[in-house]
């Protein structure tokens, strides 16, 4: 079997991180993004993972080379030399997707982030015998989002509904798709949106049908949701593979310690943590609902909530990082500095507080 992974382009929503790496190698959770769906994809016997890609794409393969051998998986590009939405990728990725086998192939949409119920999918697909198969997922305010109106007891796709004024349905599309190979017939080599030019047209012909995600979903391209992203995520753990999270007097709640990074004396951490590779907590320090990312360095009594911390920065003694202050790799926060929603971008040294949410260029 075959996958495609939509990874498109700049991550701007996710700078100052993605000043540094492509968004998709971003770490969540002490990996990067997409290797969540990497591993996902292997484990149900997908052998090539195609990553439909118009930015950077040397970066991402010299850095995926170590996990197509780790995980025997293949990977490869396809580049677009302009951006071509959400299907036109696909018309450019055909002839990697399609062989003789006449197999479905995964899409996915790199910032989501959930259990990846994959082997469920193709059993569902099986069974329903239409063309395309959409991962869907409940949420409490469908109005912001496009909704999937459809026939609760097949799953069979009636229509789709653009941020609805009146209510028509809480599930949404959850950006994992199975497709057969016929799907690429219907698709232009053009700039096109999967979601509202080539599903709209299977479901008329009633050969669309949508799965109900089980477990948690999340679209972690912006901070605020990727924090959130990261709770989910934890407390997935804690259910499905709770050896995996830290134990200990100072642990509070769900939290992941790489088995490389230090924790000083009289530390209280959690809830939702994620510590990276190589990382130095020292004494007193406090975290809670927050990344700290590989060889981040966070010095004596210093404490950060809701914010993510880029690689090899250091906060120091005293400081006070909270309220979505993101900083990107390498950045230096003086002793006993306080920090309420700065963005600050790589390389920087910040000496003086930064009292509401700013960007520190």
């Amino acid at each position: 079997m075959k996958a495609l992974i939509l990874v498109g382009g700049f991550g701007t929503r996710l700078r100052p991180l993605t000043l540094s790496v492509p968004k998709p190698l971003v770490d969540f959770a002490n990996k990067p993004m997409i290797l969540h769906q990497i591993e996902a994809l292997k484990a149900i016997g997908v052998e090539e993972v195609v990553l439909a890609i118009n930015y950077q794409p040397e970066i991402m393969l010299n850095f995926l080379k170590e996990f197509e051998k780790k995980l025997g998986i293949k990977i490869t590009c396809s580049q677009e030399t302009e951006p071509l939405g959400t299907a036109g990728p696909l018309a450019l990725a055909r002839n990697k997707l399609v062989d003789d086998s006449g197999e479905p192939f995964f899409v996915l949409n790199s910032d989501v982030i959930s259990e990846y119920p994959l082997k469920e999918m193709i059993e569902f697909h099986k069974s329903h015998g239409g063309e395309a198969s959409i991962m869907v997922t409940k949420v409490d305010e469908p109005s912001k989002y496009g909704v999937v109106v459809m026939e609760e007891s097949t799953g069979k796709v009636e229509k789709f509904v653009e941020k609805p004024k009146l209510f028509v349905g809480n599930k949404i599309n959850a950006g994992v798709y199975l497709l057969n190979p016929s799907v690429l017939d219907r698709i232009e080599l053009r700039p096109t949106s999967i979601e509202k030019e080539v599903f709209p047209k299977i479901a008329a012909e009633q050969k669309l049908y949508a799965m109900v995600l089980p477990g948690f979903w999340m679209d972690i391209g912006q901070p605020k949701d990727y924090i959130t992203g990261l709770r989910l995520y934890l407390s997935s753990l804690r259910k499905n593979s709770p050896s995996m999270l830290a134990v200990g007097s100072h642990i509070v709640g769900d939290v992941l310690v790489d088995a490389t990074a230090k924790i000083g004396e009289g530390c209280l951490i959690g809830p939702d943590v994620a510590i990276g590779p190589g990382c130095v907590v020292e004494s007193g320090v406090r975290l809670s609902r927050c990344t700290v990312m590989r060889g981040v360095r966070i010095k004596k009594h210093a404490c950060i909530s809701s914010s993510i911390i880029g690689w090899h920065s250091t906060v120091g003694q005293w400081a006070r990082v909270e309220n979505m202050t993101i900083l990107g790799e390498d950045v230096h926060v003086g002793d006993e500095v306080y920090s309420n929603g700065g963005v600050v971008l790589p390389h920087k040294e910040i000496k003086s507080s930064i009292l509401k949410p700013e960007i520190v260029m």
